[in-house]
Formats: structure tokens, sequence, C-alpha cells
């Protein structure tokens, strides 16, 4: 099973993140721009939360609230769990689906150093579990 250092090797170490004052249209424009759907809410250089798609369907468009003059710290979720670079992906499966959260900022020495979605994860296990076919495919032809 891969961990998290791993991931980012291959994924990226990007990360798209926005300031908690910025009004929620702004960072929605970000996300779409970027093909993400979550970004990681700074206040300076310190993470305060996290914004998805789900936090504006739900508490703007549901609540007929004006993105443009929503900030988005109004919005966003500020119980962000963090992983670190020696988590599994077993470990990181776990976490999203007992918390039922999607994103996963992932720190080193407490510095953001990337975000693993649900989606990197499947991924992950998919990989994994198509090289161990393939290794017993070989083993039990040999």
């Amino acid at each position: 099973m891969q961990h998290v250092r791993h991931l980012l090797e291959s994924k990226g170490h990007q990360v798209y993140s926005v300031q908690s004052d910025a009004n929620v249209l702004d960072a929605i424009k970000q996300m779409a721009e970027h093909g993400v759907g979550a970004l990681l809410v700074m206040r300076g250089e310190t993470l305060a939360g996290i914004v998805s798609e789900r936090d504006y369907a739900r508490k703007i468009i549901l609540r007929g609230r004006s993105s443009s003059t929503t900030p988005v710290s109004e919005i966003m979720s500020a119980n962000v769990l963090t992983i670190g670079l020696d988590a599994s992906v077993e470990e990181c499966m776990r976490l999203c689906t007992d918390s039922r959260v999607r994103h996963l900022p992932v720190l080193d020495g407490g510095r953001i150093v990337g975000v693993l979605s649900i989606g990197d994860l499947v991924k992950a296990v998919i990989d994994d579990q198509a090289q161990e076919i393939e290794q017993l495919q070989r083993y039990i032809v040999s």
C-alpha cells in the first residue's frame, strides 16, 4: 500500500487556496478555473478551513444568499482534518470515509505541501489492486 508521500510525488504538490475574506464567487471561479472541487481557506499563511462546491450548493444556493457578497469564511468548514506524508492510503481512505470528507490537506512540519482528494485515494487503491492482480497472474503462469 502506498503512502501519501508517494502519491504526491506522482500527482504533484499543487495547492489551490483562497483567503478567508474573499467572496464566495471568487472562490467558485477559482475552483472552475483549476478544475478542483475544493480550496483551502487561508488567513495569511495559516490554514483556516476548506471550502467546497458542496458548501456552495448547501450554504449559498439553497439558502438564497449572494455569492458575490458572502465571504468564504461564512461557509467554509473550519475543522479541517489533515494528514502527514507518512500516512498510508488505507489510513486516508478510512479518515475520509469515517469523517465524510472528500479532501485532505497534507502537512509536513506544519507546512501545507499538498492536498489529496477521495478520487486520488481511490485511484491509488485501484492501481495497487491492478499491480497485485498482475503479479498473481505472472506467478500462476510461471
